[in-house]
């Protein structure tokens, strides 16, 4: 099994994460002028399930310690720790797809400083209770001037949909804070049922590496879906209820684009859960959750979604871009 022994790599790591967790919506975004999120869903679901078998079966699997190996430390995971992953899993589902709905009706200006932003509040405060490993008070500041960060961001879109203000449906809101919430304490469920101390020479019994947690978590995700999305589907909060036929009416090319999407949000992950054994969970979710940042930039730079705005917005956005450079620096130096 390969595995992390350094903690610039494991920082690195983590990083790799913020940018594939912020970039992997921009796959939605490309099917989304002809495919419905829920269908689109369906194929990035199939992506993230697809890369944590891959993964478990190559680096997971090299090196000579058969006991770390994946199929063996499969085999040998007690069941407590396999339903700790599987709830994880379900956990992450529900409230992606909350997330997804918030956005649909809220916006993004709502939905994500809201949603991602008490997920990352409370997600580093759950996994440092966890394993407290990194300086507290440097790892809390920089978690306080990313959403800092966050908020600015949230103000910029606020500044640019000024000319065309409508009162923010209550809905949105609950569904964001609901979202938050259960997206805080996926990632436990997962660090927990892990051994990470990857120096002995086998992990404790019944424990799980980060390659088999991480595929029993993307079955937990594979197999909510057939209930949360199917809810999704037949009660849209935006446009006409669809069934699961309309799914088998798409191109290869439109299937490909979602599973990439899976590919790209798996690989965030599964390198983030091997770098975890040496930055901490804590750190490791705080740095991967700035996956928020990562998407406005996208929004920014290519989709260019303030073209127009206010220099106002152009400065809280600037702004935004520095004080999370800050908070990042922060973080790394709290475990360093």
């Amino acid at each position: 099994m390969y595995f992390v022994t350094d903690y610039t790599l494991a920082v690195i790591f983590c990083v790799v994460t913020m940018f594939c967790w912020g970039s992997w919506g921009n796959t939605q975004k490309l099917a989304g002028k002809t495919w419905r999120y829920e269908l689109f869903y369906w194929d990035y679901v199939i992506g993230v399930l697809l890369f944590s078998v891959i993964s478990g079966l190559t680096f997971g699997s090299c090196g000579e310690s058969q006991a770390w190996g994946f199929l063996a430390n499969l085999k040998q995971a007690s069941m407590s720790n396999i339903g700790s992953a599987l709830i994880g899993g379900v956990v992450f589902n529900a409230a992606n797809i909350l997330l997804a709905a918030a956005i649909s009706i809220a916006g993004m200006s709502v939905a994500f400083p809201v949603g991602i932003g008490l997920a990352l509040v409370l997600g580093v405060i759950v996994n440092y209770i966890g394993e407290r490993k990194g300086d507290p008070v440097l790892l809390f500041l920089g978690v306080g001037l990313i959403v800092v960060a966050i908020l600015c961001n949230a103000y910029a879109y606020k500044l640019k949909e000024a000319g065309n203000q409508k009162a923010v449906p209550v809905k949105g809101i609950v569904l964001s804070v609901v979202c938050g919430i259960l997206m805080a304490f996926f990632y436990r469920f997962i660090a927990a049922a892990m051994d990470m101390d990857f120096t002995k020479a086998a992990p404790d019994a019944g424990m799980m590496t980060p390659y088999s947690a991480f595929f029993v978590f993307a079955c937990g995700i594979f197999l909510s879906t057939f209930v949360f999305n199917a809810i999704a589907m037949r009660h849209p909060v935006a446009g006409e209820p669809i069934t699961e036929k309309e799914y088998f009416k798409g191109n290869f090319p439109i299937h490909l684009v979602g599973v990439l999407g899976g590919l790209i949000w798996g690989l965030g992950n599964g390198i983030n859960l091997v770098a975890a054994g040496k930055a901490g969970p804590a750190i490791s979710y705080g740095l991967g959750q700035g996956a928020t940042l990562v998407s406005a930039l996208w929004g920014i730079l290519i989709w260019k979604e303030f073209r127009g705005s206010p220099k106002a917005a152009n400065v809280l956005n600037f702004a935004m871009f520095v004080i999370f450079l800050v908070g990042l620096a922060l973080i790394i130096r709290a475990g360093a």
